[in-house]
């Protein structure tokens, strides 16, 4: 009886372990569980698919448009690397020239396809404009998306909450985009020939 007894305390004792508070770790491998593709409209699922297409492969650039707010990159090779293909991210540095700064970022949050921005120093830490983007609105394609600027970007570049990023694929998946404007006003244009990975 007495072994009864003590075995049912530490049965207890070990159900109650198990719902206990977290650690942080679990906790963000939780989170990851739930950061799906699944958790997109069909629309944003299909766009993400088409940039998995990309993983592994790297692709050179070419500016189409630069406005006069900012110096041209005419003179730059251009060069995106999709590298980081997972579920609910993909990470695509965009090399200019010797400048290894730039990271798209995108990404499942909140059920939404978001855009962000990563800039880095050459030592890895952030830049003081950074993680910058917004959330796919609900006009865009499997081969376009539009990313109106959040409120981040708002409070965090001067102007920047009259920015949308275009990004996408012609039909063919043969050239890549990236596109911004701000306030109705073109700001940039980088195209990407897909036809001819590096």
């Amino acid at each position: 009886m007495k072994h009864t007894g003590l075995i049912f305390i530490l049965l207890s004792a070990l159900v109650l372990s198990a719902c206990g508070p977290r650690q942080q770790g679990e906790e963000e491998a939780a989170a990851g569980q739930l950061t799906t593709t699944g958790l997109l409209s069909e629309t944003h699922q299909e766009f993400f698919r088409n940039l998995q297409g990309l993983c592994g492969k790297s692709f050179r650039g070419e500016q189409i448009f630069r406005s006069h707010h900012a110096p041209g990159w005419e003179e730059y090779e251009m060069v995106m690397h999709v590298e980081v293909c997972e579920e609910g991210r993909i990470l695509i540095p965009f090399h200019l020239g010797e400048d290894r700064s730039r990271t798209w970022m995108f990404l499942v949050e909140d059920g939404s396809l978001r855009l962000r921005h990563d800039h880095r120093h050459p030592d890895g830490t952030p830049e003081d404009e950074s993680l910058y983007g917004g959330y796919a609105d609900d006009t865009g394609t499997a081969f376009v998306q539009h990313f109106p600027a959040d409120l981040y970007t708002a409070e965090l570049i001067d102007g920047g909450g009259g920015n949308i990023w275009t990004i996408g694929f012609d039909e063919a998946l043969t050239r890549f985009t990236y596109r911004l404007e701000r306030d109705g006003e073109k700001r940039l244009r980088v195209d990407f020939d897909l036809t001819e990975p590096l």
